[in-house]
């Protein structure tokens, strides 16, 4: 599983910390430069102040790079699936000519995924959703149907070890990206004791 961070740090010794490959997570919230040949770009919905035209902005920006980008998370309701699949045909047409991700929340499992409109799913949603076998389903399909993997907030050793046992293409974190504790405890995944997944 490459881990997708959103930080300006050294991606090699991000990669070195963690024992895996490393690319980027791009968001308006942040803005970093592209230093990465793999990356996605998240929409930044979940904070509490949406910036549109940040996103826009970020979207202009990275046009010409846009071979190189697993994703594009179209713009979501968090914690919502609904109203996620409500707003997506609005937004799709907005990122035409970009690989797109619907990101995942929880109620997914009672609604269909527009599955020839999207290139990835991004598993979103509360912890305990993202844990849960709907979530693990959802992947399992994705994949079926070879479309990318990716699961956010994956910021611990068990969380990560969980989707990379089940085979998810990218994860990202803000813990793992800010910290190297955090990385260095998810590259020492395989000596952890079991802990919960939904901690």
């Amino acid at each position: 599983m490459i881990a997708l961070l959103d930080n300006g740090q050294d991606l090699d010794t991000c990669a070195a910390e963690m024992g895996c490959e490393v690319g980027q997570l791009l968001t308006p919230l942040t803005r970093y430069r592209l230093r990465a040949s793999k990356f996605a770009i998240d929409n930044g919905r979940f904070s509490p102040k949406w910036d549109e035209k940040a996103f826009e902005s970020l979207l202009a920006r990275e046009w010409e790079n846009r071979s190189r980008c697993f994703f594009v998370t179209v713009p979501d309701v968090v914690g919502s699936a609904r109203r996620t699949l409500e707003v997506f045909p609005y937004w799709k047409e907005r990122l035409h000519g970009w690989r797109i991700a619907l990101a995942c929340q929880d109620g997914q499992e009672n609604l269909p995924i527009p599955w020839n409109e999207i290139d990835a799913v991004f598993i979103g949603g509360s912890t305990n959703w993202k844990c849960s076998e709907h979530a693990i389903h959802i992947i399992q399909a994705a994949q079926a149907l070879n479309k990318h993997t990716h699961a956010g907030r994956v910021n611990g050793p068990e969380r990560w070890g969980h989707f990379e046992k089940l085979g998810v293409n990218t994860g990202d974190g803000t813990g793992i990206a800010r910290y190297t504790h955090m990385r260095q405890a998810v590259a020492g995944r395989d000596n952890q004791g079991k802990l919960e997944l939904a901690g």
